[in-house]
């Protein structure tokens, strides 16, 4: 248990109090971008309406920060199963009673009102759940998470495009997309001391990695556009067989919102189609289509330990840094984050976000493949309720690792971590390829 003195309880809910207005001024930009039909209406099976996520946030902050926290009598206690992410599934929000956007506006701004009160008159200790102000960390959090899955809804709406958002930074020179080489030995996964980790971050604990391959960059347009053009969809020899499967199955033959143009390859960006940015890196590709291209480039995609020692180890240390760069948050110079840009930036774009290897762009632009399952670590303890994490472990969900350009950093660290079924492309997931090491590069 930590005890504050009186001035840092206040700056932590100044802090609280910014990362709240942050995420609901996002949340904001989102739905009023369209028209109260774009709202209500379902864009994709595997999406919600957007109205429905924007009073499921609402209800969450409810259930947690107004009913739990604050102890408060219920704001709309009788629509709480209908915003229960685990009893409707996407594909069914659309046909319940939602509330209008009208409704849904007028119910999180009350939410948020006895929200605001709550924090200004909750103790930030004595409790697990508001110590160092986790309950309302973890809020922002699934909030931002939240927007992120609105933004994809966005790219998959159809009609003019509603957001829009500067170009990201340019490389500042020229680029190379070299290897390097990870040495084997221990490193600290995951956290202990991060405030706002969430439960399957944690604990920190020692995993030994062998050494490892892996590229400063992730895999570029124009190194995808190799296998899309060479027939990789059409090769069996480069899927597994439950890729290609799917690959059959859903018919792939280039990634999502890629669009042939006669000879050439354009992309939809939210209603925007324009030629591919060969040096960005692909986005929109599942975990079957990422293995595939690995095996075709005769690599292999890295593990989720491989990515966090990538992203984290600092050997000269010998300890784990917060981020790539260091421990300090996130700033415009390290990574492409929280909407700012649209797109994915080109690679070599942010060369102050660079690990401690000179491992580039792990933080921002694509979610990350691995290889590796959704487990829990060692002491796993599941906080504050199972279905966060916990209901989830075992093989059906792949790992994603790093964020992208539409998660935001209050949501992004590296130890988040991510997860989803190897068959989406909806979300804005790419990846980076790493191999084992020949001898000769041991000695």
């Amino acid at each position: 248990m930590t005890a504050f003195s009186e001035l840092e309880t206040e700056k932590m809910r100044d802090r609280v109090a910014q990362q709240l207005a942050r995420s609901r001024a996002r949340s904001t930009a989102l739905t009023d971008a369209v028209d109260e039909h774009d709202l209500v209406r379902q864009h994709s099976k595997l999406m919600s309406p957007l109205v429905w996520d924007f009073a499921h946030i609402g209800n969450q902050e409810e259930l947690w920060l107004v009913r739990d926290v604050g102890g408060r009598e219920p704001v709309r206690e009788d629509i709480d199963n209908m915003y229960d992410a685990f009893q409707h599934p996407r594909a069914d929000r659309p046909a319940l009673p939602l509330l209008s956007p009208v409704e849904t506006r007028s119910y999180v701004r009350e939410v948020r009102d006895k929200v605001m009160d709550v924090l200004a008159s909750t103790p930030l200790e004595g409790r697990k759940l508001v110590e160092n102000a986790f309950a309302f960390g973890m809020i922002v959090q699934h909030e931002q998470q939240h927007n992120e899955t609105m933004l994809a809804t966005h790219q998959l709406r159809t009609g003019d495009p509603v957001l829009h958002a500067p170009l990201p930074p340019a490389p500042p020179g020229p680029v190379i997309n070299r290897e390097i080489l990870v040495p084997a030995g221990p490193f600290t996964m995951g956290t202990s001391v991060e405030p706002w980790a969430l439960d399957n971050e944690r604990p920190a604990h020692q995993v030994h990695v062998d050494a490892f391959v892996i590229d400063k960059y992730p895999v570029t347009n124009a190194m995808y556009l190799e296998f899309v053009t060479s027939g990789g969809y059409d090769q069996q020899q480069w899927w597994s067989e439950e890729g290609w499967a799917y690959r059959q199955k859903a018919n792939l033959a280039a990634p999502r919102f890629w669009v042939r143009d006669g000879d050439r390859w354009l992309r939809n960006g939210f209603g925007a189609v324009e030629p591919l940015v060969l040096d960005e890196p692909v986005v929109h590709v599942c975990f079957y289509e990422a293995e595939a291209f690995a095996a075709w480039a005769g690599k292999r995609l890295p593990t989720e330990a491989e990515w966090e020692k990538a992203a984290r180890f600092d050997p000269d240390t010998g300890r784990s840094r917060r981020y790539p760069w260091g421990d300090e948050d996130p700033g415009p110079e390290h990574a492409n984050l929280g909407q700012a840009h649209l797109r994915p930036a080109r690679i070599g774009a942010y060369p102050h976000g660079e690990s401690a290897f000179g491992v580039a762009q792990m933080i921002g632009d694509v979610w990350e493949w691995t290889s590796s399952d959704f487990h829990a670590y060692p002491g796993f303890v599941a906080f504050p309720y199972r279905e966060y994490s916990e209901v989830f472990f075992g093989p059906d969900y792949k790992m994603l690792r790093g964020g992208s350009f539409g998660a935001d950093a209050a949501a992004c660290r590296g130890t988040f971590r991510n997860w989803d079924y190897p068959i989406r492309r909806q979300i804005f997931s790419g990846f980076r390829l790493a191999r084992d090491p020949r001898p000769d590069e041991l000695r």
